[in-house]
This record gives structure tokens, sequence and C-alpha cells, in this order.
């Protein structure tokens, strides 16, 4: 199996900001590289850095752009990292797409906090599509889910079939 790892930020790639007295965080390198390096996956994977925003700044351009490249893509298995206040919406706007399988992945701690969810909700998209078929998923909580009937619980901030 080969995977499409892209990045359209997050807090899962959310880190400390460089400059002095920054209060926000800054979207640089994937966490999932960081992951990667950690676990030494028996499976090809490539990372692509689509876009680094928070997904409450996503735009309905941002989601056509994340669709094309999953349509356009020669990789059929595809694991999107994506801040967790918007991944169904981005979910539903991508889709079914035919011949692909697309899991949307986050964390409510950023991978590098020493307790971020990232590893664990990342291994969870990478076993998910070992027996997925095609169809775009979202992954978080050690649940896999349709975006058509998921939502983030504002009281518990997890993720809940409506």
């Amino acid at each position: 199996m080969k995977i499409l790892f892209i990045q359209t930020g997050g807090t899962i790639d959310k880190d400390y900001p460089k400059s002095v007295k920054g209060y926000a965080f800054e979207i640089e390198e994937a966490a999932v590289s960081r992951i990667m390096e950690d676990v030494a996956p028996n499976f090809e994977f490539e990372i692509l850095s689509l876009l680094k925003k928070d997904s409450l700044d996503l735009t309905d351009a941002d989601r056509v752009l994340i669709k094309s490249t999953c349509q356009n893509t020669s990789y059929t298995h595809i694991i999107i990292t994506h801040g967790s206040d918007t991944m169904p919406e981005t979910g539903r706007a991508i889709g079914n797409i035919e011949g692909k399988t697309i899991i949307l992945v986050g964390a409510y701690r950023p991978e590098r906090f020493s307790n971020s969810d990232a590893h664990f909700n990342i291994g969870v998209a990478v076993g998910a599509l070992n027996i997925l078929e095609n169809g775009t998923f979202i992954a978080m909580n050690g649940s896999i889910m349709s975006p058509d009937n998921c939502r983030k619980n504002p009281e518990t901030g997890q993720f809940e079939a409506e």
C-alpha cells in the first residue's frame, strides 16, 4: 500500500511560535513527517503540504483545492491532516471519489505536545485504510465515521455519530 498524506493544517500541525512574544501557534512542518520517523512504517508514503491553515480559516476555494488534489493524484489511499472544527464540512465537500479511500484526521492537542493524541489518530487512520473500501471518512477518538452523519460535540469536543 502507498499512502499520500495531505497536510492542510489544524491543531495537529501547530507548533510554538518562533517570534518574540508570540501568543498564537504557527503551522510549519507536517506533523505526520515526525510521526512516520518514529514508527518506521512498512508501507510507502508521500507527504504533500497543501495548506497550513486553522480549519476555521478554510474557505470554499480551499475545499475545492483539497478535493481536486484528491481527484488528480494517482494515489488511491489518502490521509488528510485537518483541523477538527470543520472536518465534517471538508469531508462532505470532498464526497466520494471513485477509486479512492480518503480519511480526514486531526488532533485535539498539537503533535509537538507530549500528551497529544496525534500519533494515536494517525495510527487509527492508517489501520482503517487497510480495511475500508472506497469513500471519505473521519478518524477521530478511535472511531471511523462518515462525514455525512457525524459532528464534533461542542460540550465534550469529541466526535460522535448524529
